[in-house]
């Protein structure tokens, strides 16, 4: 029986085993990395205020762990799961803020094993992964700023909500959540108005490289997102189908999440105070990001991919708390742990499950072992190191991350020819066909692409 004396025990023991496990599971059964990981690995090897898909967050902070692990790769298993943890950590925080009794609190967090994005899906660190920390940061120190008269909080509020953006770009949705209410509730957060510019000015110095970088490279990345959003393809009934097929999957991914809300219910019965500042708060937080990413669906026809929501269900576990607790039957707390139990132990086992049986995986691409063979073609015939992969973010990126030498990866060469001097090494990955016709250096084929190699003899 969990007691009131042990709930914070019961929540760090959660917060461990689901680190623990969600570490272990994909580092035994894994060959290799799964892609997005690779591919920030690629990005972190030639640092830069940005990429050509994203924003540099996620890249810097594969690259610092690669300065202390190197290539093992448990450890950007684990990396992915400190992210997702802290983003835990700091839903606990708010909900100990919004609820006396902490019960709640821990009904809020467990019942995010409901949302498959909090477990399944994280292993593969990536750009949706790296939001979720900085999520949970920028609400909870909002939430802290306009209910204290410290700087400090609008201070970590304005650095979290660039970190945020600096993850990607869709963080724009919660930060114009977060802007609506504080206009809207104007009369009560007037006083804080100065505080709420000085945050912006914080964000804005941060991500003052990121803007220079943006317009040296001609808007990359932005167009890179409409042309996944499927706007740049202008087509009238996407405007119909896309946000229609959005809540479909919306609510289907959810079931499992409202179904532990449901066995908590003593009776269906909602309660929704929106002149209680904090339900008007979580509501906010909660539902105005979904609406907006809503309606640019519905006005420009954009296709919102599943795993873009990542984030946007962190405190939906405390707004279900804080709309059914007053009729939540404490009789019935008992299944929703076995059901929280199930989905615990059911996720990994799932994932365990698919990475033996499915062999088609991007994670069980041999990786490591393509990289022996490339440096073994290599050292027989050159006597300098490789410094520079050119190439996919996945095959010339998996040589980037498994070679020893650690080159730097680059995409094309076209407009970075001055990189390469005479003394470095230099590997092209890439058609087979076509390199082994152009290649200056020593060819080779490990299918489904052929390496170029051009090295000092």
């Amino acid at each position: 029986m969990i007691t009131k004396k042990n709930i914070t025990k019961i929540f760090y023991l959660f917060l461990f085993f689901h680190l623990f496990i969600w570490t272990l599971i994909p580092t035994i059964s894994n060959v290799n990395l799964p892609l997005d990981t690779i591919e920030a690995l690629a990005w972190g090897s030639s640092l830069d205020w940005g990429f050509n898909k994203h924003p540099p967050l996620s890249a810097f902070a594969v690259e610092l762990f690669y300065l202390i692990f190197g290539s093992n790769d448990w450890a950007y298993y684990l990396l992915s799961q400190i992210f997702v943890c802290v983003a835990f950590l700091y839903v606990w925080k708010l909900s100990n803020e919004m609820f006396e009794n902490k019960i709640y609190s821990l009904l809020s967090v467990l019942s995010l094993s409901g949302i498959y994005f909090f477990n399944f899906t994280t292993p593969e660190f990536n750009v949706n992964v790296s939001q979720l920390p900085f999520w949970a940061l920028t609400v909870y120190f909002f939430w802290r700023s306009i209910n204290s008269k410290n700087k400090s909080n609008w201070i970590l509020f304005g650095i979290f909500s660039a970190l945020g953006f600096l993850s990607k770009y869709l963080f724009i949705y919660l930060l114009a959540a977060i802007f609506f209410y504080f206009i809207l509730n104007l009369k009560n957060n007037k006083k804080f108005i100065y505080d709420y510019l000085l945050s912006i000015v914080v964000s804005l110095l941060i991500l003052i490289p990121h803007f220079i970088w943006l317009f040296e490279n001609n808007f990359i990345t932005i167009f890179y997102g409409l042309n996944r959003s499927a706007l740049i393809d202008y087509t009238l009934i996407n405007h119909f189908k896309n946000p229609i097929l959005f809540f479909i999957k919306q609510i289907l991914i959810l079931i499992p999440f409202l179904t532990m809300g449901l066995i908590l219910y003593n009776k269906l019965k909602i309660k929704l105070n929106l002149k209680n500042k904090k339900t008007l708060f979580l509501v906010y937080i909660n539902l105005i990001p979904l609406l907006l990413i809503l309606i640019t669906s519905i006005i420009f026809g954009a296709k919102i991919r599943t795993m873009w929501m990542t984030p946007f269900y962190l405190f939906l576990g405390i707004l279900l708390i804080d709309i059914i607790k007053s009729n939540i039957n404490f009789k019935k707390i008992k299944n929703f742990y076995i059901v929280f139990l199930l989905l615990f132990i059911l996720s990994p086992a799932t994932y365990l499950a698919i990475s033996i049986y499915d062999e088609k995986k991007r994670t069980d691409f041999p990786g490591k072992e393509i990289a022996r063979l490339v440096q073994n073609k290599w050292n027989e015939n050159f006597i300098n190191d490789i410094k520079i992969v050119v190439g996919d973010e996945w095959f010339a990126g998996n040589l980037s991350y498994h070679l020893t030498s650690r080159p730097i990866w680059i995409n094309d060469l076209k407009d970075k020819i001055s990189m390469v001097s005479d003394n470095q090494g230099v590997i092209y990955v890439g058609n087979s066909k076509i390199l082994k016709e152009i290649c200056p250096g020593v060819f080779g084929k490990i299918a489904p692409v052929g390496y170029c190699m051009i090295g000092k003899r």
